[in-house]
């Protein structure tokens, strides 16, 4: 078992995702439009918490440190810390250079994804700060196996998937989406090589979203121009 997965993204009309790019739409800016209703919709799902890459996390952490030298890959417990919280924060840190001052992100209880091979100093620093902490193989990304903690051993039933492009096309290419809602603001980034809300990395000759397709669940026009799209993804 594994929680349901609902991709939840705020974009450009062309698909990009730094806000900080972004022009303002007629009669208003971009940044009232995103407080608008980004979280708003996002408290619709009913959702026990969110998910996000490294990147995106630092935002919320404390500080981010260099990388470190791997310890060998070995099974080590997952650890669960004391919550004070039923919703939770999900970050994908691998090599664990997150550094934190809480268990919480926002009021809600922090959940580091690491790679086997973490050293066990990260460790130790985690379970100091009150954050919970489970591994995904020597990469750190056997998605399924995460997943599959954060049911069993966290109780997780709903996650949103919140960025970054990275993570997402990740999540997509291993067929782990069960729904999207893509929130499109009306204004153009424009500039290649931008991130965009899925961005696997692989060769050409890869298909991500490959015996993947998507069933329009409804469109909403919010206020401000923002779209509001919801797709089931359907695998086949």
């Amino acid at each position: 078992m594994r929680p349901t997965i609902v991709c939840h993204m705020i974009t450009s009309l062309d698909g990009r995702l730094w806000a900080e790019r972004w022009g303002n739409p007629h009669g208003g800016t971009i940044d009232d439009l995103i407080e608008r209703h980004y979280d708003r919709v996002a408290e619709t799902f009913g959702a026990d918490g969110w998910m996000v890459g490294r990147r995106t996390m630092e935002h919320y952490a404390a500080g981010i440190r260099e990388k470190a030298v791997p310890e060998a890959s070995r099974n080590r417990p997952n650890h669960l810390a004391a919550r004070t919280s039923e919703t939770v924060g999900v970050a994908f840190d691998p090599s664990g250079r997150l550094l934190w001052d809480g268990g919480e992100i926002d009021g809600d209880h922090a959940i580091v994804v690491l790679a086997d091979t973490v050293e066990e100093s990260h460790l130790e620093h985690l379970r100091e700060q009150g954050v919970s902490y489970l591994f995904a193989g020597p990469d750190g990304m056997d998605l399924d196996r995460a997943l599959s903690v954060l049911a069993s051993e966290f109780g997780l039933k709903k996650l949103l998937l919140e960025g970054g492009g990275k993570l997402n096309g990740a999540f997509l290419r291993a067929g782990l989406i069960d729904e999207t809602s893509t929130l499109i603001c009306p204004t153009i980034d424009g500039l290649k090589g931008v991130p965009s809300i899925y961005d696997y990395h692989g060769d050409g000759q890869e298909f991500p979203a490959a015996n993947q397709e998507l069933s329009l669940i409804g469109s909403e026009t919010l206020e401000g121009g923002v779209v509001w799209l919801r797709h089931a993804v359907l695998r086949f």
